[in-house]
């Protein structure tokens, strides 16, 4: 099943059953009027979505992805993480500092804004291009109810549906954050997401060990930017982060927790190269500023820019488009 909300003038939207090929959809209608709504009572309401998914490629309207708001525009909790460790250690090594070993053990994990979520086609609106604008590519889960102490084993069950987003970043203002000692706030912009949420069954054999198995499609400025694999190099799988998530309290249904930047390695263990040279790419433009400033000692490519574009998709066997296409553009602010 994968579900959306479209903009109607309200905060949280109205919530429609989308066909699988993304083409068509139909009203939730009376079983639920937002997502939110839904994933309050997951186990009625879904066979009710369900059912209407039955119908929608026989009865559905037109489906247009820019009429969608984040699928969840307004979550419980937005809790990302850092499962990809060899993006935490290009950042730890770019600056001549170790990595832990509590980093391979324990996940990194921050905070972010529930509401302020993104449409897939939303701009990003920016102050100044001083901040150092910066893209994310993730895959993120939203969850039912999680009790305190959840093990990883049980919070498996707890996954409802799956998402790609851009976790937007302001890199120049993190030092300054991070630097009195308590975190990510001004740091980071509003977070988009794709235009639909899927359930885990709709991804088959791509969803397993707690993992999407699938390649991240980074377009940056119309140019092949990332291709990286989900599933390699993600030391901490879904039901670890949603289980350090509610591990020492309740977590409300409809909180999103994010896999932070996919990352790879080169296939010889060597940081990736660009996708130009053959190599995976990456999933943000800090990383290969990382990289630079490792190889050359200091970084080469530039940040963001009031104009440029960027775009994320992940793709099937058969190249159709499994949660729609993010594809947004940096604006200045007002």
């Amino acid at each position: 099943m994968k579900l959306a909300t479209l903009k109607d003038g309200t905060r949280d939207g109205q919530l429609v059953v989308v066909s699988r090929d993304l083409t068509k959809y139909l009203p939730a209608g009376p079983a639920a009027a937002t997502l939110r709504a839904a994933l309050d009572d997951w186990d009625e309401i879904a066979p009710q979505l369900e059912a209407v998914a039955g119908k929608v490629d026989g009865e559905g309207a037109a489906f247009d992805p820019v009429q969608c708001m984040a699928p969840l525009p307004r979550a419980s909790q937005w809790a990302d993480g850092s499962a990809y460790v060899n993006h935490v250690e290009l950042v730890r090594k770019a600056r001549g500092a170790e990595l832990p070993a509590s980093f391979w053990e324990d996940p990194l994990m921050y905070m972010g804004a529930p509401d302020a979520m993104l449409g897939p086609h939303d701009d990003i609106e920016a102050s100044s291009e001083d901040w150092g604008i910066d893209m994310e590519a993730e895959v993120a889960v939203i969850v039912d109810d999680l009790p305190q102490g959840i093990t990883p084993d049980e919070a498996a069950g707890k996954i409802r549906l799956i998402m790609i987003l851009n976790d937007v970043s302001y890199r120049n203002l993190i030092p300054g954050e991070l630097a009195k000692g308590f975190g990510f706030f001004q740091s980071k912009g509003p977070t988009a997401f794709s235009p639909v949420a899927v359930t885990p069954d709709e991804l088959g054999d791509d969803w397993k060990d707690g993992m999407v198995h699938r390649q991240m499609l980074v377009e940056y400025n119309g140019a092949p930017f990332g291709r990286a694999d989900a599933d390699v190099d993600m030391t901490f799988n879904f039901p670890k982060l949603v289980s350090h998530t509610a591990r020492t309290r309740d977590v409300q249904a409809g909180a999103v927790i994010g896999s932070g930047t996919i990352s790879n390695k080169d296939a010889d263990g060597t940081p990736g190269k660009p996708v130009a040279d053959g190599g995976k790419g990456y999933s943000c433009i800090a990383e290969i500023r990382m990289i630079e400033t490792i190889r050359d000692g200091a970084p080469m490519t530039p940040f963001m820019k009031f104009g440029d574009t960027v775009r994320m998709d992940m793709k099937d066997d058969d190249g159709n488009s499994i949660f729609g296409v993010i594809d947004q553009r940096v604006v200045k602010y007002g």
